[in-house]
């Protein structure tokens, strides 16, 4: 990408004034400068390309920008977080209008952002919360505490817990430096707590957190499939070599119940005979196939097309200095600010549900998943 960009003029004082009359529920934190639409240009930051939601949401959100007549820069950043620093100074740099940014790690892109502000170029952070700075200027996502509300109200639901009868429950959390997996497992442990405490359920490998705060012990960092087939399988050896029963498994999203489901086949489980009860998120066609092969009871689908076209709309509301709709009352507080939020809501998919809520809205097709 080249520096030839046309850069942004002053805001005239009418349209700082309409704006701040029009009664709008958030209005454009970087109102100093304004974006010509027709010379725009907007980076894309996303974590990588080797997990499938990563890459169908950049290429999803990149086309939807670009058919509004929109230059991008997409780039991919194979999940490491320096290389994601390097790739936003270097968009930043080159002079983009608007950045939107799922991070990697949430924790350490503040400098980045930092030069953004800087140079007035407004940022929206894409499904993770960038933390530590008031450079970010707004925040789309799931609700991500209902996401981990679902899967503890599934497993609930499933497990029927009773204290005369306690089921046999191991806990996954996702990675410590993502930030909305704490919001997983802090929904899920709104339910699934106090059948701990009753003893209800249990964990014979004994990794259960404390309390809410303590899901970090039980993290999967960079939500690495194989670190969680790995950490099943010495659960697995290590707990329930002697034949005892796993009634659940509390896995935050599809690509750690991947892992899981690989260690449990491993090992001896079959569906219809011991296989446990299996959560998952993000609706991934591997997991979606497993579902339907009975290896995993649910998933809760954040549709990326919903949150891609949502993000496109804030983007082009951005550039055009129009209202940008955020979910009132909804603001994340990243540690700088209560950063401006738009939330969209999740819904959970079962095998039961793939056909009317995957497949029969076009999510996939009934070909791509063997059905």
């Amino acid at each position: 990408m080249s520096n030839q960009f046309t850069r942004r003029g002053a805001l005239t004082l009418p349209l700082l004034t309409a704006l701040a009359l029009s009664g709008c529920v958030a209005a454009r934190p970087a109102s100093t400068t304004a974006i010509d639409p027709k010379n725009a240009v907007v980076g894309i930051s996303m974590p990588t390309k080797s997990l499938e939601r990563w890459n169908r949401d950049g290429s999803n959100l990149n086309k939807l920008l670009t058919d509004a007549g929109y230059r991008t820069s997409l780039q991919y950043a194979d999940n490491k977080p320096d290389m994601q620093f390097s790739q936003i100074q270097n968009m930043v740099n080159d002079g983009v209008d608007v950045l939107v940014i799922a991070p990697i790690d949430g924790t350490m892109l503040a400098p980045a952002i930092e030069a953004a502000k800087a140079k007035n170029i407004p940022v929206l952070s894409y499904d993770r919360l960038i933390e530590g700075t008031d450079g970010i200027d707004y925040y789309v996502s799931f609700d991500n505490r209902t996401v981990g509300t679902f899967q503890g109200k599934f497993l609930v639901d499933q497990l029927k817990p009773n204290p005369s009868s306690p089921k046999n429950v191991e806990l996954f959390g996702g990675s410590p430096d993502d930030p909305n997996a704490a919001q997983f497992f802090g929904g899920a442990w709104d339910i699934l707590a106090e059948h701990f405490e009753s003893g209800a359920f249990t964990s014979p490998s004994g990794k259960v957190p404390k309390n809410e705060d303590g899901w970090k012990q039980i993290g999967i960092l960079g939500w690495d499939s194989a670190k969680a087939q790995s950490e099943m399988q010495t659960r697995l050896n290590s707990f329930y070599a002697d034949g005892k029963k796993l009634d659940a498994v509390l896995s935050p999203n599809d690509s750690l119940a991947l892992g899981i489901e690989q260690a449990l086949e491993a090992r001896g489980f079959r569906p219809g005979q011991n296989w446990p009860v299996v959560t998952g998120q993000d609706g991934d066609k591997a997991n979606v196939m497993n579902m339907l092969k009975d290896k995993q009871a649910m998933t809760v689908f954040k549709d990326t097309r919903e949150l891609g076209e949502r993000a496109f709309t804030m983007v082009d509301q951005i550039i055009k200095a129009e209202t940008v709709e955020i979910s009132k009352g909804k603001e994340y507080d990243n540690g700088k600010k209560k950063v401006p939020t738009f939330l969209l809501t999740p819904k959970v998919v079962t095998k039961d549900t793939v056909k009317k809520d995957l497949v029969d809205t076009g999510f996939y097709t009934a070909e791509e998943l063997g059905a």
